[in-house]
């Protein structure tokens, strides 16, 4: 092109082409070289000047965009009967851009004025920009029953499997969607229940079998009582919610912070931009901001909002489904820091030294904007010399300040040395149909790190300035292991040929020096998973006695106030502290900030138990059509009753029952965790390389039985068979004898 492109042309090249909005991109769009370029940069400084255009991380993007969750009003259906809504939260100077509702099959019906949440995908269609998924209708919240279908002459019914709902629901033949006698399935409400007959509902979701993988999260659920219905009162309160001003707050949307997370992340609570410190009194220095969604903004002390909160004390996370502590209109809009929308924040500004010791800090509650919505491995993959279109213009601003301050951070934490365990995280893929297509050990990227490091950088921050303030807050609470629990992990130390030394007060230092002579070994997972086990579970307090772990003296959990209670106290705590509001933490909740700690530590650990069970159950559903075959594996676990497995494959545990094992007595030995046989001294003990044939898998309680093949690559050896009556052998000093002889061959072979 000879000629300058029209300011018009420019915006419909970026509203076209909205990947390729750098300068450059646009020059090369419109053959733009040399001198031209300076007139061009003109230009575009003119449509940004004239609010057409944001320019951001060196990029041009048109300003006026819906934000990913937002609230819609359905419009009369059109002749085609297409349904169309128009934006509640428009605020683009333009005309409103027109929305297309996409219904599934399973969708409630809707109607012109019906007020909807709705996710939204910008699209490039003739007659509308954005298509819109239903989320839920505004100010509707049915009851919703999880229950086994049974088919009737008309219609049918859900006979509930929570043990506490002993009435059923009646299901009108139009509303079955298609169930089969026995399924299990999801309904909800459709009718309110008059004062005649069984309550009526719908079929909304088909789980299939009750014993099926799609069905074991909602099992865990109910049968852990974890509460996954939002009453009507807080859904309303999370409607009439309203996204927060500038008003007295800092402003930090220039600021280029960034979220990484998951690629899968549902919420987007943290955002972090690191950058050199110029203060020549701290030479090669780093500044790091941490920015945290302001969720103290829309859940106030008392509020309906608050006191579901409070019940539900954090968000609970299965492969197929979250169940949050807020609801969406929060989770997934308001309090999410969405990429390129305003929202409300408490911001940390850190000073870290070259050493990267935190040297300062200051809290201030803030507007920012997100300049970019990352994952791990969009990040890890610039670090590493290869950018997508989304990272390339971020490189030199932004990521790589991250990462040299993260640098300097390793520093600091080599010489703090918290317990350095190296765990892989399982991650089930579930198919969309929700069986298991894989297990995968998830890769732990630098990227990770950084998040982490940045994460407990501020949440130690906001320990030490609530209590320099003398102001009352949650500690996250981290207590040494118990001297039974350590001499445990001293004896499975020294039967893997490595030691713990005794006589001295612990540190995490000397736990990290055994972990360290395990690594690159064969018992590297055992090491790492009995010190996991050897350590006491964290928990909440209004007391400080420290993080152990961590090795840090204080510590408070701030960076998650979207999906933990404790944090949304900590988030009150410093608006109060620093008088940011009326919003901050009030008298009463002083008053029973232990009675919050302890509920919120059983809310906690409820969690992580349906979490755990329904993995197991997963996994022994992916496992169930391979009965018969064989895995290689290492004794995790030594019991009275049999030998648990840590699988290798997918590290699932499976167990071998001692009865299974020949025919001759086991003797227990608890201190030095050994079965041993009376008759051919056949020795198990933690950390010993197994191969197990699977015998049994129960999807419904995600049990797994093995079957013992060989040990240490040799096969079992013979046992004179018992006989019928007679009592079994104790030969105990013996037995501890031979137990004595393996364990110091074990060592010498391991040394």
């Amino acid at each position: 092109m000879s000629r300058l492109p029209s300011k018009d042309e420019i915006l419909s090249w970026i509203s076209e082409n909205p990947t390729q909005t750098a300068k450059r991109d646009i020059a090369k769009a419109f053959g733009i070289k040399g001198a031209a370029r300076i007139d061009l940069k003109r230009i575009l400084k003119e449509l940004e000047a004239e609010g057409h255009l944001e320019k951001r991380n060196k990029t041009y993007r048109d300003r006026e965009k819906l934000p990913p969750v937002s609230i819609l009003q359905v419009l009369a259906p059109n002749a085609d009967g297409d349904l169309f809504a128009r934006p509640m939260e428009w605020q683009g100077a333009g005309p409103e851009p027109a929305v297309l509702v996409v219904q599934r099959e399973s969708d409630t019906a809707l109607g012109e004025g019906d007020r909807i949440l709705a996710r939204l995908t910008e699209v490039k269609a003739e007659d509308h920009a954005y298509e819109a998924r239903l989320i839920r209708k505004i100010g509707t919240n049915p009851r919703k029953i999880l229950g086994v279908f049974r088919k009737g002459a008309e219609g049918g019914r859900v006979v509930p499997i929570d043990k506490g709902m002993d009435k059923e629901w009646m299901v009108p033949p139009g509303a079955v969607h298609g169930a089969k006698d026995g399924e299990l399935v999801e309904a909800e409400q459709s009718v309110p229940r008059g004062s005649m007959g069984l309550p009526r509902a719908r079929i909304v979701n088909r789980l299939g079998d009750p014993s099926a993988p799609k069905a074991v999260s909602l099992i865990a659920i109910h049968q852990h009582g974890i509460p996954d219905e939002f009453p009507d009162a807080v859904i309303a309160e999370a409607d009439q919610a309203k996204p927060a001003g500038l008003g007295k707050r800092e402003d930090l949307r220039e600021l280029p912070l960034i979220t990484i997370d998951p690629y899968d992340a549902r919420d987007h609570d943290d955002a972090v931009y690191a950058c050199a410190d110029d203060d020549p009194k701290n030479p090669g220095g780093h500044v790091v901001w941490v920015a945290i969604a302001d969720v103290a903004h829309y859940v106030r002390p008392g509020s309906a909002l608050d006191r579901e909160a409070w019940k539900r004390g954090n968000s609970s996370y299965f492969p197929d489904r979250v169940v949050p502590m807020l609801p969406d209109r929060l989770s997934g809009d308001l309090c999410s820091l969405h990429e390129g929308v305003p929202r409300a924040c408490l911001a940390v500004r850190m000073v870290l030294n070259a050493q990267g010791e935190k040297i300062a800090h200051r809290f201030t509650r803030a507007l920012m904007k997100s300049h970019a919505t990352l994952s791990y491995q969009e990040v890890q993959a610039a670090r590493d010399g290869h950018p997508n279109e989304r990272t390339e213009p971020l490189i030199d601003d932004v990521i790589n300040p991250l990462y040299e301050a993260y640098e300097a951070t390793r520093r600091a934490r080599s010489e703090r040395q918290p317990l350095d365990l190296d765990l892989p995280e399982r991650k089930v893929i579930l198919s969309d149909d929700g069986h298991v297509q894989s297990v995968n050990f998830t890769e732990r990227l630098d990227a990770h790190r950084l998040i982490e490091e940045f994460m407990i950088l501020a949440n130690v921050a906001a320990a030490e300035e609530l209590f320099a303030r003398r102001r009352p807050l949650l500690f996250r609470v981290h207590e040494e292991p118990a001297p039974e629990k350590l001499e445990s992990l001293r004896e499975v130390a020294q039967a893997s040929g490595f030691t713990l030394a005794k006589g001295q007060v612990l540190q995490t230092r000397h736990l990290n020096k055994l972990l360290a002579q395990a690594e690159g070994t064969e018992f590297d997972e055992l090491i790492n998973i009995s010190t996991l086990r050897s350590m006491t579970q964290a928990y909440y307090a209004p007391e400080n006695f420290g993080h152990f772990g961590l090795a840090l003296r204080s510590y408070a959990h701030f960076t998650s106030p979207i999906r933990r209670y404790a944090d949304l106290v900590v988030h009150r705590a410093l608006i109060a502290a620093h008088g940011w509001g009326k919003d901050g933490l009030s008298p009463e909740e002083i008053d029973r900030l232990s009675e919050t700690a302890e509920h919120i530590s059983e809310t906690e650990r409820r969690s992580m138990a349906a979490e755990r069970d329904t993995t197991d159950r997963y996994l022994a559903a992916y496992l169930s059509d391979r009965i018969g075959n064989e895995f290689t594996g290492r004794i995790s676990g030594i019991q009275r009753f049999g030998a648990f497995v840590k699988l290798d494959e997918t590290g699932a545990d499976g167990l071998i029952p001692i009865r299974s094992i020949g025919r001759e007595f086991f003797h227990y030995d608890r201190d030095a965790q050994t079965l041993m046989g009376d008759e051919t001294g056949l020795t198990l003990g933690i950390g010993q390389r197994v191969t197990v044939r699977l015998s049994e898998a129960v999807p419904v309680t995600g049990g797994l039985m093995l079957e013992l093949l060989t040990v240490e690559g040799e096969s079992l050896p013979g046992g004179r068979p018992r006989r019928r009556g007679a009592p079994p052998k104790r030969k105990q000093a013996k037995a501890k004898r031979k137990a004595a002889k393996v364990t110091r061959k074990s060592s010498r072979r391991s040394g």
